[in-house]
């Protein structure tokens, strides 16, 4: 192996790989190893970052192969379309497994396609690390062959509430969700937090891909909020956010949480020229502390996309393919019950730092007395709150405001 594959894997990976390799050196792989990764690429889901998810992915299967690949194989990443469908998850997860012939799965952007397409994997023994897949249920039901490192909806949820109460003299918060596994949990999670802190709160609910907010517009303008919060996936938050500044009601005039899809900074810029003042919750670890792995995933990725930086999301997709390879290569076999055991004791240095996961089989939650939900949870991702305070500014170059942990700028609150 040359140095620049050690650079690019980690020199540990490596050799856990090789010492993988000789330790199976009786087990014959096909090649290439396939694995599935779900990706929202067309309508209604949100195409923008299933294209990120998709590139990162892909990305992944090409540095993987320059470290080594898996078993002496190269990769191969097999994207499926979930658009952002449960339905259509459920179908394409069977597709990935039944036709393509996947061995593990990554990625997945809505909550709806984790929770939809978790059952058909689980039964057929394929593990899966979702990357971006919020709702608690996904690994509360402590499924086998299921593993997350995005975070729980219900400690996401807290981020929003928690930044949302700092806003001088807050008194109501309106809550824009959609209606989905995403959506209608996070908004409860949110408004109970804000309840709890004297705030009230109203949730407007939504269908995913709705373009005309037009009648929501007005409701949440009659409503007369002091924040208002998106709980929305996909580019269709960009017509609400639009919308609502058109009216008097966006991020230049009530402090405004838009959806994560704002952090894509080009199509934000163009798609609300007025969003300016807008906060947005990221997940993952200032850029400003990001690793050497991340780094240098971010100059391939922008070199590939011609975008500013790489989303949070496109990372976790990243990692979610290369946490698995690193899997079955300690396992040394693609049988999906001891890549499990592999997952459960895996100590993986990814783009989002080190990824691992203290509860599973070994050792059940209830044990430090947490909930189920944090079965074959990845317990560390980081999470934090950014400004756009410069028009036309990179989501990356935007001041962190909450927490005081990672905070790079105070928050402009601008009011009506």
């Amino acid at each position: 192996m040359n140095k620049s594959k050690l650079s690019i894997y980690g020199i540990a990976t490596a050799t856990a790989i090789i010492a993988s390799l000789v330790g199976s050196a009786s087990f014959a792989a096909d090649c290439p190893i396939k694995i599935g990764g779900l990706a929202p690429l067309s309508a209604p889901g949100a195409v923008g970052g299933g294209e990120a998810m998709r590139d990162a992915m892909k990305l992944a299967e090409a540095d993987l192969n320059a470290a080594g690949g898996a078993l002496g194989c190269d990769i191969k990443v097999v994207i499926a379309d979930t658009e952002g469908l449960p339905e259509k998850a459920a179908a394409m997860m069977n597709r990935l497994i039944t036709q393509d012939g996947v061995v593990a799965v990554g990625g997945g952007y809505h909550s709806s396609v984790g929770v939809a397409s978790k059952d058909v994997a689980n039964d057929a023994k394929i593990p899966v690390v979702f990357a971006e897949t919020w709702n608690d249920t996904i690994t509360g039901d402590k499924q086998q062959f299921i593993f997350r490192i995005a975070p729980l909806s219900s400690w996401a949820s807290a981020t929003i509430w928690q930044s949302a109460i700092l806003a001088p003299g807050l008194k109501k918060v309106a809550i824009l969700t959609e209606n989905t596994d995403y959506g209608i949990p996070a908004a409860a999670e949110t408004t109970k937090g804000l309840v709890a802190n004297g705030i009230e709160a109203a949730t407007y609910g939504v269908d995913i891909g709705t373009q005309d907010y037009s009648g929501i517009v007005e409701r949440i303008k009659a409503y007369d909020p002091g924040y208002i919060i998106v709980l929305a996936t996909g580019e269709a938050g960009y017509n609400f956010a639009q919308q609502a500044a058109d009216a008097g009601i966006g991020p230049m005039d009530v402090p405004f949480q838009a959806g994560q899809v704002a952090l894509e900074s080009k199509a934000w810029w163009e798609n609300v020229p007025d969003g300016q003042y807008a906060f947005v919750q990221r997940i993952g670890i200032p850029v400003n502390l990001w690793n050497d792995k991340a780094l240098k995933l971010n100059e391939t990725y922008k070199a590939l996309t011609g975008k500013g930086a790489i989303e949070s999301y496109a990372l976790e997709a990243y990692d979610s393919i290369a946490i698995l390879v690193q899997a079955i290569n300690e396992a040394g076999t693609t049988d999906g019950e001891a890549i499990v055991t592999a997952l459960e004791n895996i100590d993986h240095d990814g783009t989002l730092g080190r990824i691992y996961f203290p509860y599973g089989s070994g050792k059940d939650p209830s044990v430090d007395g947490k909930g189920d939900e944090w079965w074959h949870q990845w317990p560390d991702p980081a999470m934090t709150v950014i400004q756009y305070q410069n028009e036309g500014e990179d989501s990356t170059d935007s001041a962190i405001v909450w927490p005081d942990a990672y905070k790079t700028g105070d928050a402009i609150w601008v009011s009506q």
